[in-house]
């Protein structure tokens, strides 16, 4: 697969990058570049290789998912304007 200047023009377009017409070339074969060395990547036999995330096993850190309040509930309300039971009063904006 190969990229041409009207690709990378679509491309340049959609990804809302200003290209100047001297630079379409350079780009062209930057992107041709970068879709052969993916070419190459499909050719590794990669039957029987599990899935990866990290190149050493490692199990994630996780913490229990409890809901709380952040412990700063209290300070928090002290910057409001007006409160009530420990909410914001707001304004009404519909009559």
């Amino acid at each position: 697969m190969s990229v041409d200047a009207d690709t990378v023009r679509r491309i340049a377009h959609l990804a809302r990058i200003g290209v100047k017409d001297s630079e379409i070339a350079h780009l062209q074969g930057e992107l041709n570049a970068m879709l052969k060395f993916v070419e190459q990547l499909e050719e590794v036999d990669v039957d029987g290789v599990e899935p990866m995330t990290s190149v050493t096993p490692m199990a994630m850190k996780m913490r229990a998912d409890v809901v709380n309040d952040g412990d700063i509930a209290d300070d928090i309300i002290r910057n409001a304007p007006e409160t009530q039971d420990h909410f914001f009063l707001v304004p009404k904006v519909v009559e």
